[in-house]
């Protein structure tokens, strides 16, 4: 036996940090005798034998080796002396059952990576490091297999285990490779369909077992192995819808409507159970629905998998993968391109705020707070019992990026929504004082999280003309979208959440109380232009015992709570900002949206709802058409206040108007149940106003009453305008009336 019996013991007891420098084959010595050693530790092996290959792969029969067996785990060895080369060989294992079993052995191969992926990767610069990391389908000259590699500097040794052999840490330890923390082993014969994850012996003796961080698809729980997979086996057939992407880059002035899904609970195939839809079922038929519907794109709460179905997705723990819930990567292609084929376009809710504390996955990932702070006042989120990424760690804030890039390269998205992005800028977000550290400056901004996201955006824009970065915000820092180049963090949009809130709580009040609360609509005029705004109105408004949409309304009866819904809605649409609504706000769904079931779909044959889902579905096409609004979302010259001082009668008024302003459009609401006949409102034109839009409608579930149609101006002054018009106005409502004719 030329290995010692110390060498020997390290496999056995599965501490061995440097197997390549045993297994395998390498130069050697027996006494004074040179020659080749080939050692070999495979599984259930009653006998091995080193089978030499000629240059064409070909067997020969009169080079085949007898190993010795070193230990009855499995352990092989033989010296061929004299020999002064190496040679390409497999092994033939003999099993204890008889069968026989030929192979490529995997310590007969050099590493997968380079010097320079490495070097890139620690210096947080490899932006494609998921095509580097993670498990690969490889072929190594011409052998088949899979490249494994993971990232653990603190371990000190990791083994790829699987079905292949039995979850046996023994049986496939991986070499480290130098200083950069990265551990690596190419298995050839391994191929698409295997489980696999990474067992890890840390610093301090413990052993755990991991999924991989960068795997592309998970089994299903309890289970939480990665599976060998190529993501890239979808024939796409969008061509024509990136192209149109990558020459809207930078035109913030375009139309922008969102619907915003959750996968397992917009609809379920009732008949097979209640069971969600799949990724092929679900992409036509939302296709069909949203382009119905008049909705430009779609938001998907985050489909990166998740062990627990209640988090909706929001505490990932496998970071690069499509949930398993609704098929494969290859569906997930399937549902983007079909969206995209049909003009759709698709962004994803994306959380690089934090991670679950989870065993399997990222936390404590090699034994030591690899991804995360180590102190807690720096690591964890108290409130939501998750951990915090390490924003100035390179491998870390690299992970992140090219997490993003990923997205968008492997399955086409078009934008990322990035959630939670105020509990990444604060140091104290959230903690009370002496739970948090202060920045190098003394101050409460996370300095390296403020690099982490103006970087992304950047490699993003840089990477992917026309993708769209989306911050969930919800303090006033500046600049979150302005670019980068200016000194902004380089978000396209941020979601109005001021907004939101501000207008939930006046529609929530009784409409005798809100005149005391006029400046809640008023309000948001006065920073409306200071960021690119999406008005939202999403999922986190109609959970958590918040009520629905509709039962947010302030009124008693439901006739009244469709009418001030209606109403919201066409100030939504006709407010400025881009817009967002979630599921099932658009027919005025009555419950509480729950992840286990499917929207109320059945109310749809009432009108209170339906008419909902008809003036949603009005707004959107005339929001799309008209560039008063879509196209003048961002820019103060495309809003103008008619009068926003009636709160004793609680009726606002306010102009849209087109770039030229020869286009333009009258709102007028009226929040209170009173009718108000002849109520005057000054327009900047003389002619007839047609009303395009009215919120009281019989088509929408109203009363009928409004005015005819339209008006014509009068030459009254009013709100300082030299015309004015005369009009009815439906209680609870909200008319937009459009300019058309010179007087």
């Amino acid at each position: 036996m030329i290995l010692s019996p110390a060498e020997l013991g390290s496999f056995l007891q599965a501490k061995n940090a440097t197997p390549h420098d045993f297994l395998g084959m390498h130069f050697a010595k027996s006494g004074r005798t040179g020659g080749v050693v080939v050692r070999a530790f495979v599984r259930e092996a009653a006998a091995c034998a080193v089978v030499e290959l000629g240059k064409a792969g070909a067997r020969d029969a009169e080079k085949v080796h007898a190993m010795a067996r070193l230990a009855p785990e499995g352990f092989f060895e033989v010296f061929l002396p004299r020999r002064k080369n190496l040679f390409h060989y497999q092994l033939r294992v003999t099993r204890h059952s008889g069968e026989l079993h030929q192979f490529f052995d995997p310590y007969a191969f050099l590493p997968t990576l380079g010097a320079q992926d490495l070097y890139l990767f620690n210096e947080g610069n490899e932006h494609r490091i998921y095509e580097k990391l993670g498990a690969h389908l490889r072929m190594v000259g011409d052998v088949p297999g899979v490249a494994f590699a993971v990232w653990a500097p603190g371990a000190a040794r990791i083994s790829v285990v699987g079905n292949f052999n039995h979850w046996d840490g023994r049986f496939h330890p991986m070499r480290t490779l130098g200083a950069s923390g990265v551990w690596e082993l190419f298995v050839p014969g391994l191929g698409e369909g295997e489980l696999y994850k990474f067992e890890i012996l840390d610093g301090g003796g413990r052993i755990n077992v991991k999924t991989d961080p960068y795997g592309t698809y998970f089994e299903a729980p309890p289970g939480n192995a990665a599976i060998v997979c190529n993501p890239r086996r979808h024939a796409w057939g969008d061509a024509a819808w990136l192209e149109r992407r990558k020459a809207s880059a930078g035109q913030t002035d375009l139309p922008l409507s969102v619907y915003e899904v959750h996968l397992a609970s917009w609809k379920r195939k009732l008949e097979d159970a209640g069971r969600p839809l799949t990724y092929r079922e679900l992409g036509p038929l939302l296709a069909d629905y949203v382009t119905d519907m008049g909705f430009t794109h779609i938001e998907v709460l985050p489909v990166a998998e998740h062990p627990f179905d209640g988090s909706w997705g929001y505490q990932v723990t496998g970071f690069y993968a499509p949930t398993h819930r609704f098929g494969t990567p290859e569906d997930f292609c399937f549902f983007v391109d079909h969206l995209h084929q049909r003009g759709v376009g698709v962004i994803l809710d994306w959380v690089p705020g934090h991670f679950p504390r989870d065993s399997f996955a990222l936390a404590e990932f090699d034994g030591t707070h690899l991804y995360e702070h180590a102190d807690p006042r720096q690591g964890a989120h108290q409130d939501w019992g998750t951990l915090i990424f390490n924003y100035g760690r390179n491998e870390v804030r690299g992970f992140l990026i090219a997490n993003a890039l990923a997205w968008l390269d492997r399955y086409h998205l078009d934008g990322l929504r990035v959630d939670a992005v105020a509990s990444m800028l604060y140091l104290d977000y959230s903690r009370k004082e002496g739970e948090w550290i202060p920045n190098q400056h003394g101050g409460r901004e996370n300095l390296e999280a403020i690099t982490f996201l103006r970087e992304t955006n950047r490699l993003v824009h840089d990477y992917y003309p026309g993708a769209l970065m989306i911050a969930e915000e919800s303090t006033a820092f500046p600049g979150l979208t302005q670019p980068v180049a200016e000194g902004g963090l380089g978000f396209d949009f941020k979601w109005n959440m001021g907004w939101m809130h501000d207008t939930l709580r006046y529609f929530s009040k009784e409409p005798a109380h809100r005149k005391w609360y006029h400046h809640d609509l008023t309000f948001g005029a006065l920073y409306q232009f200071t960021e690119n705004f999406i008005t939202v109105l999403s999922h986190d408004e109609v959970v958590h015992g918040k009520a629905s949409m509709l039962y947010k309304m302030g009124a008693w009866h439901i006739v009244e709570k469709a009418a001030n819904l209606r109403a919201l809605y066409a100030h939504l649409w006709a407010w400025p900002g881009k817009k967002l609504l979630f599921m099932g706000g658009e027919f005025g769904q009555s419950r509480e949206w729950s992840h286990e079931r499917s929207l109320d779909w059945h109310l749809c044959q009432y009108l209170d709802h339906e008419g909902l889902r008809l003036l949603v579905r009005d707004l959107n096409h005339l929001y799309v058409a008209e560039p008063a609004f879509g196209r003048r979302d961002l820019d103060p010259r495309g809003f103008r206040w008619i009068n926003c001082e009636d709160s004793g009668q609680s009726v606002f008024s306010y102009l849209r108007l087109a770039g030229d302003e020869r286009v333009i459009f009258a709102i007028v609401g009226n929040y209170t149940p009173v009718i108000r006949h002849g109520y005057r409102i000054g327009v900047p034109r003389r002619g007839f106003w047609r009303e395009v839009i009215n919120t009281n409608s019989q088509y929408y579930g109203g009363s009928g009453l409004g005015n005819d149609g339209g008006k014509p101006t009068e030459d009254i002054a009013a709100d300082g305008f030299a015309q004015s018009l005369a009009l009815t106005l439906p209680p609870l409502s909200t008319g937009i009336l459009k300019w058309t004719a010179e007087g």
